[in-house]
């Protein structure tokens, strides 16, 4: 598939976000207006900006990510418009943000931008960890944190609102790539054991697990326990795909058991969220209430669903941003909600497909980080939605309402883009 084709599906996925919008009015009671030749122009402005920049200087990258992407995001609009036409208009500007971003990344990563940052892992780190820190300051900074359903998550400056976690994992990814591309050999070799388990020496091995407790106590202070099992899911992930042992992986297990356990004892609003998992319906009008909605909807969206329009997602608690796949199962389906999960996984299958295809060691594990922060980030909400796993309270990439993730996987798309472009240069 060459970019020509990669073109012609975006096009498709602008006129799908547009039909989206034109199928929502019609439920209302209007027609074709300014909403849905907006829609249009803002698909084609945002992924066209960056089709154009593959164009210029990433020609041989990946065809599939882009369009994916699109369609995704085109999916969730309808259902965000659907939901609450304000959030989409705010939605619409975050997608023009977010297309600008991704076109400046490969810009600035042109020729071998991806190898010279390689050199900057411990800036990296360092600006991922202040990022975290972000939400902490302060009510009386100009810039300061905000609290919303009990996690400390958001900055605020002057009417505005951001959430630096998104972006604090993909500079936390790039430090992970950047360090195991040096220490993966030395960090092979156990030379001591730990409850039958085999390590490597501290001083290689000590800096991951300094620059991830770190991560994860500071997401755990701010109750943000959905992002602190996305970055240790990375860091475990990572430190098992570089070394092939998996003594990380029973060790991450391990820990993630042990810490679910302490998290459950230690926090209210976890145990709200185990209770509402394992027994929705004993408190259906409190904790259990979201969920149920859920269940709800899903079930009555049976092969097709009821139609764009026609459901009642709005009964869904945080159906825009928590909860938008329950919203699409009602509306569109189990046929809308294989769908997704298929376009989900061609996304991860893509991105694992870049890294196995890439000789580089740094970009091989880049394109492999950036791939397991997609791909877990994805799992967790949906297992939550589902009902298989605690609703852990992050987004839905390129579908849930809110610009900081629509900029942070619009970036990490530009970033698998422009590793692909030269997957197999050394």
């Amino acid at each position: 598939m060459n970019r020509n084709a990669e073109a012609s599906l975006l096009v498709g996925a602008s006129l799908l976000a547009s039909l989206g919008v034109a199928m929502v009015n019609f439920t209302l009671g209007r027609g074709f207006d300014a909403q849905v030749a907006l829609t249009f122009v803002v698909w084609i402005l945002s992924f066209g900006s960056v089709s154009l920049a593959l164009r210029r200087w990433a020609p041989a990258a990946n065809p599939y990510l882009l369009p994916l992407a699109a369609i995704l995001a085109a999916i969730g609009f309808t259902e965000i418009y659907r939901l609450d036409a304000d959030l989409a208009a705010i939605q619409r500007w975050s997608l023009l943000l977010a297309g600008a971003a991704a076109a400046l990344v490969l810009f600035l990563l042109r020729g071998e931008g991806v190898r010279q940052l390689r050199r900057y892992r411990y800036l990296f780190l360092t600006v991922g960890v202040l990022l975290l820190l972000l939400p902490l300051l302060p009510d009386s900074f100009p810039i300061h944190g905000a609290e919303i359903n009990g996690s400390r998550l958001w900055v605020r400056f002057r009417g505005l609102s951001f959430q630096p976690g998104e972006l604090a994992k993909l500079f936390l990814a790039l430090f992970l790539a950047s360090y195991l591309a040096d220490n993966h050999v030395a960090m092979s070799v156990h030379t001591r054991r730990v409850f039958g388990l085999g390590f490597p020496p501290l001083r290689h091995f000590g800096p991951i697990i300094i620059a991830g407790g770190v991560a994860f106590i500071v997401l755990v202070y701010q109750r943000d326990l959905g992002a602190s099992l996305l970055l240790f899911a990375l860091f475990v992930g990572m430190a098992y795909i570089a070394t092939g042992r998996r003594s990380y992986l029973a060790a991450g297990g391990l820990f993630v058991a042990v810490s679910g356990v302490v998290a459950y004892q230690a926090f209210a609003h976890v145990q709200r969220r185990v209770d509402a998992w394992i027994r929705p319906f004993d408190d259906y009008s409190d904790t259990g209430y979201q969920i149920v909605q859920a269940l709800f909807a899903m079930g009555s969206g049976s092969i097709s669903g009821s139609g764009i329009g026609l459901g009642r997602p709005d009964l869904i608690p945080a159906a825009a941003t928590d909860f938008i796949f329950a919203a699409v199962a009602e509306e569109m389906g189990f046929a809308g909600s294989v769908a997704v999960i298929a376009a989900y996984a061609l996304l991860v299958a893509a991105g694992f497909g870049i890294a196995l295809r890439t000789r580089d060691v740094f970009r091989k594990f880049l394109a492999a980080s950036l791939t397991i922060v997609l791909g877990v980030q994805t799992l967790l909400i949906l297992a939550g939605v589902l009902r298989l796993f605690p609703v852990t309270g992050i987004t839905l990439p390129f579908m849930s309402y809110g610009g900081s993730s629509l900029l942070a996987n619009m970036i990490l798309v530009a970033l698998l883009a422009r590793i692909s472009h030269t997957g197999r240069s050394v």
